[in-house]
């Protein structure tokens, strides 16, 4: 498990020289920052919006939560930068558990197209999760299940398509396909025909944040944990997926 080697606390920080939360990447604090360039710099860390003090799903979400909020609404993320500090785990499931949460937020609100896509990463999440030993003490199941129920014509159309390419429920789950459906999702939000965007979308970090931290906290404590952690596989076996990687992420 990540530690931090250092912290800086908010006191610390020179005024002339606090980040202003806006969208994309920034070369220093003086020119502004990002949710997570911020959470980089109260760190201690080299300035970054990659840090390693946070869980990369984690990361990946408040990156994108950061982006897709208004100019307007962005500065109600900043008291939430100082709890992702220190929420780290090298436990394959949290990333699979945020994309399901994630997921669970969007497809209700979600456009039908995105809808589709999300259920099928949801699902494919799902399966995934099962296979490494499930999600624990932390109730992803319930949630999700809702939200299928709220779009039953997209899990239908999921559960086709999942049908016809029973590979994909088979395949191993990359980091990088389970960030693709966590930015899907918090697109879906943003974008869906829901009033108050930019509050759903800070609801849906704050909730995921506090998600996390139970997970980490558990895991910390010994608790929860199961037997069946994946190890990472094999040159053989990541080859033998590697198509069906590579499918998955076409349609998603």
């Amino acid at each position: 498990m990540k530690t931090l080697k250092s912290r800086r606390i908010a006191h610390d920080l020179q005024p002339d020289i606090m980040p202003v939360l806006s969208a994309g990447r920034h070369r220093s604090p003086r020119s502004g920052a990002c949710f997570m360039e911020f959470a980089s710099f109260l760190a201690g860390e080299r300035w970054s919006d990659h840090p390693s003090c946070t869980h990369p799903g984690l990361a990946h979400m408040a990156r994108a939560v950061n982006d897709l909020t208004s100019n307007e609404g962005r500065s109600a993320l900043a008291p939430l930068i100082p709890s992702v500090i220190g929420l780290t785990s090298d436990d394959p499931r949290l990333d699979l558990i945020i994309a399901l949460r994630a997921a669970s937020a969007a497809i209700p609100i979600a456009s039908i197209d995105r809808q589709h896509a999300l259920a099928v990463g949801a699902l494919v999440c799902q399966d995934a999760l099962e296979r490494a030993g499930g999600s624990g003490p932390i109730d992803v199941e319930g949630p999700l299940r809702e939200a299928l129920d709220a779009a039953p014509e997209a899990e239908a159309w999921a559960r086709r398509f999942l049908d016809r390419n029973v590979r994909l429920r088979r395949a191993e789950i990359s980091e990088r396909q389970t960030h693709v459906t966590i930015a899907m999702s918090v697109d879906g939000v943003r974008s869906a025909c829901a009033p108050f965007p930019d509050e759903r979308l800070r609801a849906l970090l704050e909730s995921t944040i506090a998600m996390c931290t139970e997970f980490v906290a558990r895991e910390r404590e010994g608790v929860g944990r199961t037997d069946t952690v994946p190890s990472s596989p094999s040159a053989g076996a990541e080859q033998a997926g590697r198509a069906e990687r590579e499918d998955f992420s076409r349609h998603m």
